[in-house]
């Protein structure tokens, strides 16, 4: 455990190498305090937690100490402490089970505490997948643990061999003896270093992990009892609304605020780049905001979502030193394709496109002397903390970041902004403060999926066999990059660009844009050598797991059968952050509009802790998928998104969903993995391999028609 470190994020997590949103103006004390007392130490501390939190430089260890992460109460109940946020994914109930399991008690008798700075231990963030692969064993070493030493105890204080007893249902028992796990700690918590090798219960033992527990606190969100970020209230509140461009960018050149000062109860804040309201009610800050003339500068000749493409690719040609990753290669390539039998060439465009999480960013920001604490939906609490302490020039110490269990984030979430905002509001009224993004604000000043622009070149030998396959992305980025499918000539590579948009993390990162090229040049190469779409694949892939997740997918769709109905029928498959995903789509046509009649998935994460939460979690990303395979694109010209709102974005509706039948392959016998982001990645590949078959342009997302 004590070897245990936070690894560096990935390189195309834009949005955390990007600059502070906002420079404040530094007040006379706050700047005697860190230069006149402090010294410089406190701003380099500060430049080196962003630059871990960013995946820069640097890691941070955690804590050995089992108090960290699991307490067990007098009454017998047991808390956990991670750092991980609940943002939909069901997290507090699958770490739950983790830790009920290890301390042999019911599940009911587990709670977390989540995601709370002052309380848990640092954690980079929840994203990746990682929380089932990283945090449950975490978690489950320290309930080890604890159990192990609660039997030490027990076995003190009843007078009977240690061999002899076992820890059950809340009770240490043996020898005739019993013992309530409580009364062992009874004025004497637990506390000793947890060891990094602390044995964990095989797979054939578990009891709460491998079933379908019901949602930890699941009755307070059917019932609406559940306070989200923009549910929050504090004595003496205000409410928050920052004053921004009509686009997506411009400078502030100008700035009339007389008539928002004249309201009642409005204060009008200015800090450098920073401009925003404070008013009694959400109403009454919307209209001192509308009451402020403000004029922007906006940059000229910014690129559009027509142009885009021919941008990125022109950017980073001209920053090509120092920009990207180097090529991995093997082989030769190049030659391979010069002589070989038939070569294959094709460019795939990927738009932008939003997160449209159900609650938009918000944040509530309360000063209590020179303490802040902020409430806010996002996935890096730890990373806000930085955010803030370096946007206030405080140490992170006196910043506390609280998340309440969110309504969804899609990676879309990794940055403080809001947080920010709400924080310089309240500072300058001397009230809490809350701030909630509208629809527009959250299209134009969150972060979207990157655009990109993959090429990919394949060849292949007299007999169909692939040679060679050369595959570059620009700026899109580079996971899932490398090709499950055995060639002895390969090059790929990342181009990083310059993006016009605020671009960062979402759902799969690149994985989805990735296997959509890679899956469709596949299709193509299939069909041009008519050659059965999963033969062809089989006969290009040693890797046993995905050949199972394809097989059983096929197996599941009929593959292969003749079109009905004039149905197209496409299939695509991968492998992503360690499990597997193939998709099979079934789709119509009628005129120039795609439906999707069908979608079959087989998926493989290893062993399955929560089937339900497994079940959640797949279905969830292939609805979100759909949305990227059939319509979902930022339109966007002269520095303004032009469908940024719920109007006019296009996001899977109820009629666009067809019957998901789902294939959950479980494999006791290797550690289990992260299932939220995987599953979204062969959605749009399988979508277009059967809209290709009915007449469809596979160049691009979203599938269109000629």
């Amino acid at each position: 455990m004590s070897a245990h470190t936070q690894e560096p994020l990935e390189v195309e997590r834009y949005e955390l190498s990007a600059p502070p949103t906002y420079v404040f103006e530094m007040e006379r004390r706050t700047f005697l305090a860190i230069f006149g007392v402090l010294g410089s130490g406190l701003l380099v501390a500060a430049t080196q937690a962003h630059a871990q939190e960013s995946g820069q430089a640097g890691s941070r260890s955690l804590p050995t100490d089992v108090k960290a992460w699991v307490h067990v109460g007098e009454d017998g109940r047991i808390t956990g402490y991670t750092g991980k946020t609940e943002i939909g994914q069901n997290i507090r109930t699958s770490l739950a089970q983790a830790i009920a399991d290890e301390l042999h008690v019911p599940l009911d008798r587990v709670s977390l505490v989540m995601a709370d700075t002052d309380l848990v231990p640092f954690d980079q963030g929840t994203f990746g997948s990682l929380s089932t692969p990283r945090m449950a064993p975490l978690l489950a070493r320290a309930a080890a643990t604890a159990r192990e030493m609660l039997i030490d105890r027990a076995a003190t204080r009843l007078g009977v061999p240690r061999a002899s007893l076992a820890c059950e249902a809340g009770q240490v028992t043996g020898g005739g003896k019993s013992v309530a796990i409580g009364d062992l700690v009874k004025g004497a918590q637990l506390t000793g270093a947890v060891p990094a090798d602390a044995p964990l219960m095989p797979r054939s033992a578990w009891k709460a992990r491998g079933t379908a527990a019901a949602k930890v606190d699941g009755r307070s969100y059917v019932t609406g009892a559940h306070r989200y970020t923009p549910d929050l209230t504090r004595p003496g509140m205000l409410h928050g609304r920052i004053l921004r461009p009509k686009g997506y960018t411009g400078t502030l050149a100008s700035l009339d605020d007389s008539a928002a000062k004249a309201m009642d109860g409005v204060t009008v804040v200015r800090d450098g780049t920073f401009a925003g309201v404070v008013g009694p009610s959400a109403r009454v800050a919307r209209r001192a905001a509308a009451a402020v003339k403000a004029e922007w500068t906006v940059p000229a000749d910014l690129p559009s979502s027509v142009t885009v493409y021919d941008h990125l690719k022109a950017t980073a040609t001209a920053a090509a030193a120092g920009r990207g990753a180097a090529p991995t290669q093997a082989g030769d390539p190049a030659r391979a394709r010069a002589g070989a039998a038939r070569t294959f060439e094709a460019s795939y465009r990927i738009p932008y496109i939003a997160h449209v999480p159900l609650e938009p960013r918000a944040a509530v920001a309360e000063w209590t002397g020179d303490k802040l604490t902020v409430w806010t939906g996002t996935q890096r609490p730890f990373g806000v903390r930085t955010e803030l302490a370096t946007a206030f020039r405080m140490p992170e110490e006196r910043v506390r970041v609280i998340v309440p269990d969110t309504g969804s984030a899609y990676g879309g979430k990794h940055t403080g902004e809001c947080a920010v905002e709400a924080a310089r509001l309240a500072k300058a009224v001397g009230k809490p403060v809350k701030v909630v993004y509208s629809r527009p604000e959250e299209f134009s000043y969150g972060y979207l999926r990157p655009a990109g622009v993959i090429d990919v070149a394949a060849a292949v030998d007299a007999d169909g066999k692939l040679v060679a396959w050369e595959f570059d992305n620009w700026n899109s980025g580079g996971a899932g990059l490398p090709t499950p499918y055995d060639v002895p000539n390969v090059r790929t590579q990342f181009h990083q660009a310059d993006s016009p948009l605020r671009q960062g993390s979402y759902r799969g990162l690149a994985s989805a844009a990735n296997h959509f090229a890679r899956e469709m040049h596949m299709d193509a190469i299939a069909r041009a050598l008519g050659v059965d779409a999963v033969e062809y694949r089989r006969r290009h892939l040693s890797n046993d797991r995905v050949r199972a997740v394809l097989d059983a997918a096929a197996k599941a769709v009929g593959w292969p059968k003749p079109s009905v109905d004039g149905r197209g029928l496409g299939i695509a498959c991968g492998t992503d952050k360690g499990s597997y995903i193939a998709t099979a789509a079934e789709v119509s046509r009628t005129d120039r509009t795609l439906k999707v009649e069908r979608l079959v998935v087989a998926y493989e994460c290893g062993a399955i802790v929560n089937p339900d939460g497994v079940r959640n979690q797949v279905e969830g990303a292939i609805v979100q998928g759909i949305g990227g395979a059939l319509f979902e694109a930022i339109a966007f010209a002269n520095g303004a998104i032009t469908n940024g709102n719920m109007a006019s974005y296009r996001v899977p509706r109820f009629r666009d969903v067809p019957p998901i039948e789902l294939v959950l392959l479980d494999r006791p016998d290797l550690p289990s993995v992260g299932a939220g982001e995987t599953p979204i990645v062969c959605v749009a590949p399988a979508i277009g391999s059967a809209a290709r078959a009915l007449g469809a342009v596979g160049d691009a997302m979203p599938v269109r028609f000629a």
